[in-house]
This record gives structure tokens, sequence and C-alpha cells, in this order.
């Protein structure tokens, strides 16, 4: 009963385009890999990530002249970062962030089979290119996860101590609880957000929609009640579950977060000693959006 139920709420989590909606090459004199449909002004890296599984993700990293922080993203189910790009050009504008994000396994031009671990084994590997290639540091990373993406995001964020942010945007307290009401976590369980929030330690942001008839509002309430460092929530009016970018207040709000993570930054400047110990996560043990199909 448990692997079927665990069986069927992976299968309900991945639903990657098909065929993608983008394509990577290589530019013939410089060797650095373009990305289908976007001009090199628009000042955006490709980049191909080998995981701890040996798939090979796609990343693009979007920078702005003058971020303060990065926002690493993990996009819903049901999209690529093909259909990302416009969203990533806008964040990028009204917030002043660089943006990281990436392709799960199975996901656009990534390689190898969208899993639960797999998607683990892609954001650290994300991670440690933001840190080798951008020489980033956890004081000036924010973690962003949309819907299933929250997945991933609050496994990276339970083990970064240092981490700067995070924000949850319509969130899944687990797998299966999008598909039944249960109160206990089964082992069985995937994408088990409801006891990872326990263990983030920087200030998160909630957003949810409420009127999301995907994944209810109350599986974002509840991160919000198990957030360590709350950071005021947005509930969105009669917001749904892949609309939520198109009110104003969305973006209004966030920008308020980035602003009170910049002043909070100046009052917890990193030390020297932080910088020497900085972590990497690969030592340690291992839109469009989320779609689940209830019956």
């Amino acid at each position: 009963m448990g692997n079927v139920t665990s069986n069927m709420a992976a299968k309900f989590a991945f639903l990657p385009p098909s065929p993608a909606t983008y394509g990577v090459s290589k530019d013939e004199e410089t060797g650095k890999l373009m990305f289908t449909g976007v001009t090199p002004e628009k000042s955006m890296d490709v980049h191909q990530i080998t995981t701890k599984s040996g798939n090979k993700v796609i990343a693009t990293f979007w920078k702005h002249p003058f971020a303060r922080f990065t926002l690493l993203y993990s996009h819903g189910n049901a999209a690529d970062l093909g259909q990302m790009v416009e969203l990533f050009i806008e964040l990028r504008a009204h917030l002043r962030v660089n943006i990281m994000s990436y392709d799960y396994s199975g996901y656009g031009a990534s390689t190898g089979k969208p899993t639960e671990t797999n998607t683990y084994h892609d954001i650290e590997a994300v991670y440690n290119c933001l840190r080798t290639e951008y020489d980033l540091k956890q004081e000036d990373l924010i973690l962003y996860g949309q819907s299933v993406g929250s997945g991933p995001t609050l496994y990276l964020a339970s083990r970064l101590k240092r981490l700067r942010g995070a924000v949850l945007h319509s969130a899944i307290l687990s797998g299966i609880r999008v598909l039944y009401p249960v109160k206990i976590t089964f082992w069985f369980d995937i994408f088990k957000n409801i006891d990872r929030i326990r263990h983030v330690t920087c200030p998160v942001l909630v957003i949810h929609g409420a009127k999301d008839e995907i994944v209810n509002m109350s599986h974002g309430k509840r991160l919000y009640e198990l957030a360590k460092d709350k950071y005021d929530p947005l509930w969105v009016k009669g917001g749904g579950h892949c609309n939520l970018e198109t009110y104003p207040e969305y973006i209004k709000h966030l920008r308020k977060y980035i602003n009170a993570m910049e002043k909070l930054a100046l009052n917890n400047p990193t030390t020297k000693q932080q910088d020497d110990d900085e972590p990497n996560v690969n030592e340690t043990k291992h839109n469009r959006c989320l779609r689940f199909r209830k019956k």
C-alpha cells in the first residue's frame, strides 16, 4: 500500500513538458553554452552541471549589475527553464537580484529521470556551482521554491545554517498530503516539507493563493506556523495555484522582503571565520507549476 501511494504521489509530482521548450548549444567561437532564444545581452550564463547521481542538469544564471543577493529558484513540476525566461527577467529587474535556476533531472535539456532524490542532488550541485563559479556565500543566498520546488528548497535550507532567507511559493506540506488529508507523516511520503521546515533557521516568507484548488492554502498556513523565523506571509486573495505572479501585491511583497533581508545583512555582517568555514553540501550524507491530479 505504501509503495503504491508513494509511487502515485511521485507520478503526479513530476510532469515535465514534452517536448522541452528550449535547447542548448555551444558557441563555436567562445565554447560557451548558449540558451536557445535568449540573446547575449540578456546577461545570462548557461551551465551544465553534473550531480551526485551522474545526471547533467542545465542551470541558468541571470546577472544584475547591482545585486546584493542571489535567488536560487526551484520551479514547479510542469515547467522547464524555457517557460521561465520572462519571469526571471522581471524578477531580476524589480528585485535587483541575481537569479540562478535549473531544470530537474529529466526536465528540459537535463539528463536522467525526475525523482525526489534526484531533485535533492540537483539543487546541491547547483548550489556548489554558485559557490565555485560565483564565489557565493550562504549569507548572500535566498532560496525560492515554487510548488513542488519547495521540496528541494527546504531540503537545502534545512542544511544551510547561515542562509539569508527562503521563499515558499504555493508550497506543499508533503506529496501525499496534497492527495489525501492525512495527519501523520508516513515513511513512504515524498517531499516531507512539514518535517524539514522545523530545521530551517533563516527568515521564511510564505506566499499562497487563497483560491488555490491544487494545493490548499492550509499547506502554506501550516508551513508558516511551523517556521522558526517567520516573515510576514502573503495570502493572495483570489489567487490560484499558477497565477500569483500576476497580482501586484506579489512583487511588492517580495521587494519588501528583499529590503528586509538587506537590512538584516547590514546588521549581521559576515565574519572572516564564517567565510573560512563555508561547508560543501556534497560532503554531507545524503509556470509552470505543480499540478497534482486529485480523484
